[in-house]
């Protein structure tokens, strides 16, 4: 019989997707999650994706005494911890609350993993911990931590300086941290996707509310970078490509190194302009936009360099630009939007 899991955060975008891949693989999972930036009925959507509805526990990490509880009638083999917030202009207006939440959250679950004897974690990191290296193309080996601009970024740094301190200190304690670049897509049957509460920060969900009507235009912020069209270039990852790196990255923790970080994004860079005609092509409808000032902070180009995972992890991307379009605008069908 295979490990169970807990997955933190796992009603979001990505934690949910991961539920989906590791009940597929044949692991048990349970969810823990505050609903602060997702809603419960995921469940039911995961339930018919994949026949199972996990077992679920309305806990926020802070909550230290209802988190112990959940761990100490777990019997988990590996946590893979998702939940946190992350919307970088919040995190700039309300740094205290990150750090609380981001960092404090993480500090009771290592404790409590610590005292009911689980060793094993694969955390939700991101490439915002490389700041701005100089280079386009991130490698692992890179410094992390310099320039980053903004109080998520940093909370992403703090913790995996933690996960590694933890592992130093405890020669049983296992942990891979994944750096990942910008997921977006759904689910093929279009029963999961991006749905954030509140205004969203990032390009796909913003074009998504654009379509749904909420949002009258996108605004492209700068075309007068050095790139191609002038438009800023980041790496795109489907979301299910992502989730199976996570259960790759966990199919590796027993023993080896203590600490194991792995770029996860496709090694390919895509404009915002390119983005905009890929999902008008694959609408069939010309998406509104508009171009504005530059964004302060925002670099031209980053993408991953994901040789480490590929070679290591056995792992690579599936997934087109195209067929993450598609993959959406079935999403947003499905939820009743008329695309």
């Amino acid at each position: 019989m295979k490990e169970k899991i807990l997955i933190t955060g796992g009603t979001g975008y990505i934690g949910s997707h991961t539920a989906v891949e590791l009940i597929d693989a044949g692991y048990e999972v349970e969810i823990l999650d505050n609903l602060y930036n997702s809603k419960a009925g995921v469940l039911e959507r995961i339930e018919e994706i994949t026949g199972v509805k996990p077992n679920f526990h309305e806990v926020d990490l802070r909550d230290a005494e209802a988190l112990a509880k959940v761990m100490a009638e777990g019997g988990f083999g590996t946590v893979m911890h998702f939940a946190g917030l992350k919307a970088v202009g919040e995190s700039v207006e309300e740094p205290l609350r990150y750090y609380e939440n981001n960092v404090g959250g993480t500090i009771n679950l290592l404790e409590c993993m610590q005292e009911y004897g689980v060793h094993k974690m694969v955390f939700s990191s991101s490439a915002t911990v490389y700041g701005d290296p100089g280079e386009v193309r991130y490698t692992e080996e890179m410094p992390a931590g310099r320039e980053l601009s903004s109080p998520y970024g940093r909370t992403k740094y703090f913790i995996e300086e933690m996960l590694k301190d933890a592992a130093r200190s405890d020669a049983d304690f296992r942990v891979t941290i994944l750096r990942y670049f910008n997921p977006i897509g759904a689910h093929k049957s279009g029963l999961l996707g991006e749905d954030p509460n509140g205004r969203p920060n990032n390009l796909m969900p913003i074009i998504m509310k654009v379509v749904a009507g909420e949002i009258p235009e996108l605004s492209i912020y700068g075309n007068d970078y050095e790139t191609n069209d002038g438009t800023a270039v980041r790496d795109y990852i489907h979301v299910v490509d992502l989730a199976r790196g996570h259960v790759a990255a966990m199919q590796k923790l027993d023993g080896g190194e203590r600490v194991q970080i792995y770029n996860l994004g496709s090694g390919k860079g895509t404009s915002v302009l390119e983005m905009v005609k890929a999902f008008s092509e694959a609408a069939g409808v010309a998406l509104p936009h508009k171009v504005v000032a530059r964004r302060p902070g925002d670099l031209a180009e980053f993408y991953a360099d994901p040789s480490k995972a590929n070679a290591e992890l056995g792992w690579h991307t599936e997934h087109t630009i195209e067929e993450m379009m598609q993959d959406t605008i079935n999403y947003l069908r499905k939820s009743g939007v008329e695309v």
